[in-house]
């Protein structure tokens, strides 16, 4: 098994540690917005070692959204580029991980549909794609 590298970011490895010790009991909210949150865990493109990373929890049936947002910056998060090198990751919703396979949206009207359902549950993905002239990557996480 691979070596856990935190991330960097103090609020995402400290929201990371207190979801996965309370084992889905505590940090399950975006910082102080009270919209619920769910870990994705997958592998470093470069390093090969396991990172995790708190996402909006948008669900479509048994699948998952994920938008790339990164609150609307120039450049898509570090996570894309993983997804992309090894889409096979651990999802946690509150108690219950699941293995899933990621898989990036290509069709426009695929695309559309699950964006607005994202937007319904996370309205701020809609001034982050604004916010920035790159198109915000959106993935599915599905169960293997």
């Amino acid at each position: 098994m691979a070596n856990y590298i935190p991330s960097p970011r103090d609020w995402v490895r400290e929201q990371v540690e207190l979801y996965e010790s309370s084992n889905g009991a505590r940090g399950t909210t975006l910082r102080d917005t009270g919209l619920p949150v769910i870990i994705v865990t997958h592998r470093g493109n470069r390093t090969g070692a396991v990172r995790k990373t708190p996402l909006m929890r948008v669900c479509d049936g048994n699948a998952y959204v994920l938008i790339a947002s990164q609150g609307g910056a120039p450049e898509d998060p570090v996570w894309v580029h993983n997804l992309r090198a090894d889409p096979d990751v651990e999802l946690r919703d509150l108690a219950v991980v699941t293995p899933m396979r990621a898989r990036e949206v290509t069709d426009a009207a695929e695309r559309a549909r699950l964006w607005k359902l994202a937007a319904a549950a996370f309205p701020p993905y809609d001034d982050y794609q604004k916010k920035t002239s790159r198109t915000i990557p959106v993935f599915v996480a599905e169960p293997r």
